[in-house]
């Protein structure tokens, strides 16, 4: 039976979720990342098992549109239950989602090894970061998109559909739909 808590025990994951400042040392924040961390373990052990690994995805992840969805190990998630996806995804290995903030993956969107999505947010002023603050933007990613190995996306950015995104790139800006960007940071390079 799971313990009743005060509502100020879930006070910082609020303000995480609203993009407010947070201190992510919480507590209850803690005991989330661990959740996490044993649902991406079970995930790892069930990859053979069609059924229980469709079930572990599921468990892991906020909201899966059908059993079309692989997640090649090992990943990372802070959470996973603020991340979303649709149909088709497919993540390949070594990816990091810090999905302190909203993260909507579209339909048929693949994941080459490494990529990392990074709602997470740190203080520019040193003193305010010693303070422990941070903070988190969503993610957005659109239908039939492409990361490429190596690629990170950072907070608060919107990729349009058909986008592909060259490996290695940084993504900071929003991307428009059907164009390729490449570089740090990623640029148009191609309209498609």
């Amino acid at each position: 039976m799971t313990e009743a808590r005060p509502s100020e025990y879930y006070a910082e994951e609020k303000k995480m979720l609203a993009g407010e400042n947070y201190f992510g040392n919480d507590p209850n924040l803690s005991q989330l990342r661990k959740e996490a961390r044993h649902k991406v373990k079970a995930l790892a052990e069930t990859r053979d098992d069609p059924e229980r690994f469709s079930e572990s995805i599921r468990n892991l992840l906020g909201t899966v549109v059908d059993d079309q969805v692989i997640i090649e190990s090992p990943v990372y998630f802070d959470y996973g239950k603020n991340t979303h996806v649709g149909k088709c995804f497919y993540m390949n290995a070594m990816c990091t989602i810090l999905d302190c903030a909203r993260v909507d993956i579209g339909d048929y969107v693949l994941f080459g090894p490494n990529v990392q999505v990074y709602t997470a947010e740190h203080p520019i002023d040193p003193a305010t970061r010693l303070e422990g603050l941070e903070s988190a933007r969503p993610i957005k990613i659109g239908n039939n998109v492409w990361v490429g190995g190596n690629a990170t996306i950072l907070a608060g950015v919107t990729i349009g559909d058909g986008v592909t995104i060259a490996a290695g790139s940084v993504v900071t800006k929003d991307v428009p739909d059907n164009v390729v960007v490449a570089g740090v940071p990623a640029r148009i390079v191609k309209h498609l």
